[in-house]
C-alpha cells in the first residue's frame, strides 16, 4: 500500500523521538495505535457490507439463470420428464388425460370414460390385493 522500507521506519522514530520527546513517547504510540485500530475496522466493516453486496446481487443473478433454466426444461417435459424414466419427485406428477384435455388436446369425450375404466381395471387386476381375493373365491368354490 505505502512502500516504506526499514530506512523511513528509522527516520519517523527518530524525528518522532526528536518532536515528541522520549518522555511522551508511549501516550503517541498508544494514541496512534488506537487510531489505526479504529481504521482497520472501520476498513473491515465497510469490506464487509461490500462482500454481502456482491455476494446478494450474484445470488440474484444465479436464481434468475436457474429460473429460467428451470422454465426452458418445463416447457420441453411438460408432462414431467419421458414416460420411461422412474419418478423422483423432481419432475411434477405426469398429467392424466382429463386434466389435458382442456388445454387443447386433441382427445375424444368418448374416450377418456373408456380409457379410465380399462386403466382401473388393469390396475384392479394386477394388484396383489386382487389376486389374493381371486385365490380365497378359488378356494371356497
Amino acid at each position: 500500500m505505502f512502500d516504506i522500507g526499514a530506512p523511513e521506519i528509522l527516520l519517523i522514530i527518530v524525528v518522532a523521538i526528536v518532536v515528541i520527546g522520549p518522555k511522551d513517547m508511549p501516550a503517541a504510540l498508544r494514541a496512534a495505535g488506537r487510531w489505526i485500530g479504529k481504521m482497520r475496522r472501520m476498513s473491515a466493516h465497510f469490506r464487509t457490507g461490500l462482500d454481502t453486496m456482491i455476494r446478494e446481487a450474484e445470488m440474484e443473478e444465479m436464481e434468475k439463470k436457474w429460473k429460467a433454466q428451470n422454465e426452458k426444461i418445463m416447457r420441453q417435459h411438460p408432462n414431467g420428464g419421458p414416460a420411461e424414466m422412474e419418478q423422483t419427485g423432481a419432475y411434477p406428477p405426469p398429467r392424466k388425460l382429463a386434466d389435458t384435455q382442456g388445454e387443447g388436446q386433441s382427445a375424444s369425450p368418448a374416450a377418456a370414460p373408456a380409457a379410465s375404466a380399462q386403466s382401473a381395471a388393469t390396475d384392479a387386476a394386477s394388484s396383489p390385493a386382487a389376486s389374493a381375493s381371486d385365490d380365497d373365491a378359488k378356494k371356497a368354490d
